[in-house]
């Protein structure tokens, strides 16, 4: 690796401070992905704004069918979480099978969709569940915030805080998971909740999260497993690489969304 700076923030207007003084700094929680790339030499930032440490950042916080999760809550706390499982189980079970242990209890879900990478969960979890991202600025709804691969509507100086959602009467997750990354290939969230049903699928996509229009007419219709059979969606759009073809992801697509539909049913 070649020389960086680094600085334990305190606080986020701490942070936003930091950063303003780096000459091309970046901001890091986990470093699940920035670490690496910085290994590989993919990213040279100057510096490195910890926030790991910020106490404002941390916590799950629950009131009736309304969550708030912060931006620094690991996916081993979110899948810890009873009180979550209680009023939002998806999401709590997709947490507990993002990557390894390792990976669990230090990636944090702030910088899960911060990097929005194409085949991460969060994203399609905020975007079923209608969520609100949150920042030292402004808040963003989901749909919005994802704009393109690794791509958000951050600005240099924002940081993601934390994520609001109303816990939907039903949801449900499953992805078809890339056995050594466990990364999804093809990942699908239902939720069917007061405004409807919204599906999200995530790891299949071109430009990363998307909805799936098809299959939420479908399961608006009957939110049953049985409303999808004999479904196909769309193979234009969806990614081919050496682990599955475009045609192959949207068969995933489909069979991933009868899962979770089976899983919220249950």
């Amino acid at each position: 690796m070649y020389s960086t700076s680094y600085h334990r923030a305190s606080s986020v207007a701490d942070a936003v401070k930091l950063l303003k003084k780096a000459e091309d700094g970046k901001f890091v929680s986990g470093g699940m992905t920035l670490i690496p790339a910085m290994k590989t030499r993919l990213a040279a930032p100057s510096d490195l704004v910890d926030l790991r440490h910020i106490a404002e950042l941390k916590g799950i916080r629950i009131s009736g069918k309304n969550v708030t999760i912060g931006a620094g809550t690991t996916h081993a706390e979110v899948a810890a979480n009873d009180k979550l499982a209680s009023v939002c189980h998806a999401i709590v079970h997709m947490a507990s099978h993002i990557g390894d242990p390792h990976v669990r209890h230090l990636g944090t879900l702030g910088g899960s969709i911060a990097n929005n990478d194409p085949a991460a969960d969060y994203p399609a979890a905020t975007v079923a569940l209608g969520a609100t991202i949150v920042t030292n600025k402004r808040e963003i709804a989901a749909e919005k915030f994802f704009t393109g691969l690794f791509e958000t509507a951050l600005k240099d100086d924002e940081i993601v805080t934390g994520v609001t959602f109303t816990a939907p009467a039903k949801c449900g997750y499953e992805k078809f998971r890339n056995p050594a990354s466990r990364y999804a290939m093809a990942g699908v969230f239902v939720a069917k909740g007061k405004d409807g049903v919204k599906v999200a699928v995530t790891g299949a996509g071109e430009d990363g999260v998307f909805r799936s229009r098809e299959i939420e007419a479908a399961l608006t219709k009957k939110f049953e497993p049985s409303a999808l059979e004999g479904m196909t969606v769309p193979s234009k759009n969806l990614m081919s690489d050496l682990h599955a073809s475009a045609d192959y992801r949207a068969n995933l697509v489909v069979v991933m969304a009868k899962r979770a539909v089976a899983a919220a049913n249950a």
